[in-house]
């Protein structure tokens, strides 16, 4: 099935699903947007069946230097000689009939952003979805020994109150935006609930971060009720954190801006998620600085 640029392919069974998704780019920090959907699709076995083609949504030959200009084109593999593959933009939705849930893992489009929200919520026209979630990161001043702190911005009102009692804050920004902000706002014109969570993740750290997809897919999980085993990642992610540990020790001035980073952390944890202890404790006259 054709409708502009959405092809459908197949027809899963599905009642009301959930939609989930991720993009690389704008907040895909540490890679946790497209790492926490491209895990839930493995671990799911969720099956391919639409896309979005790129055609008309992403600048592929932008005037600049080679460096700036290579984060825009297509790539390709070429082996003595011979083009094995050309790789354009992919834009795939995956259904989990188990789990009545669609995933989409994408790239955010450069351009043309009115019609690529149509493209989606199209398909969420044919599959009567009434929920939609992002995953996302960005970087910010967070230590990697602590859990990354969760940030959402939602369509409607209505939905603060559940995200409130799970200790998720909200986001307070003004400044470029992404697509996803755009969703979030077609979205509410089209009475469609739908939530972007965003994890902040340790400024400091470089390239994919397992702990932090290890915290995001655990908490959107437990949120959408997915019912799946996580062992694999938690264990690259205590991996992956015991072998920044080592690193860390061996630069001092590191080590104590993050021991700074840790105190800022749990003092801010302490003043807004156990403001009742907080409050018991000045009662009792127990100090707390």
């Amino acid at each position: 099935m054709t409708i502009e640029n959405l092809q459908i392919y197949k027809r899963p069974q599905l009642t009301e699903p959930k939609l989930l998704m991720g993009f690389s780019g704008w907040m895909d920090g540490g890679d946790v947007s497209t790492g926490t959907i491209e895990h839930l699709i493995g671990r799911l076995a969720a099956k391919r069946f639409a896309c979005i083609e790129p055609e008309g949504f992403y600048i592929e030959s932008f005037v600049g230097t080679m460096e700036m200009a290579a984060l825009f084109r297509p790539s390709a593999r070429i082996e003595d000689g011979l083009v094995k593959s050309f790789m354009r933009a992919d834009n795939s939705f995956y259904a989990s009939t188990e789990e009545n849930l669609i995933l989409f893992v994408g790239q955010e489009p450069n351009i043309n952003w009115k019609k690529y929200a149509e493209c989606v919520f199209t398909l969420c026209s044919e599959y009567h979805i009434r929920q939609i979630y992002f995953i996302g990161s960005v970087a910010g001043l967070v230590p990697h020994t602590r859990e990354p702190k969760i940030f959402c911005s939602v369509s409607n009102e209505k939905l603060k109150d559940q995200y409130r009692q799970l200790g998720i804050g909200f986001s307070n920004y003004q400044g470029p935006a992404g697509i996803v902000t755009y969703l979030v706002k077609t979205a509410q014109e089209r009475n469609i609930d739908m939530t972007s969570f965003v994890a902040t993740v340790p400024i400091y750290i470089q390239g994919r971060n397992p702990k932090a997809i290890y915290s995001a897919a655990r908490r959107i999980c437990a949120l959408l009720k997915i019912k799946i085993e996580l062992e694999e990642l938690e264990e690259a992610a205590n991996v992956f954190e015991n072998k920044l540990n080592e690193l860390v020790e061996k630069q001092p001035e590191l080590t104590e801006i993050i021991h700074k980073l840790e105190g800022d952390y749990d003092s801010e944890v302490f003043d807004s998620e156990m403001g009742d202890l907080k409050q018991w404790l000045q009662e009792k006259g127990i100090r707390i600085d």
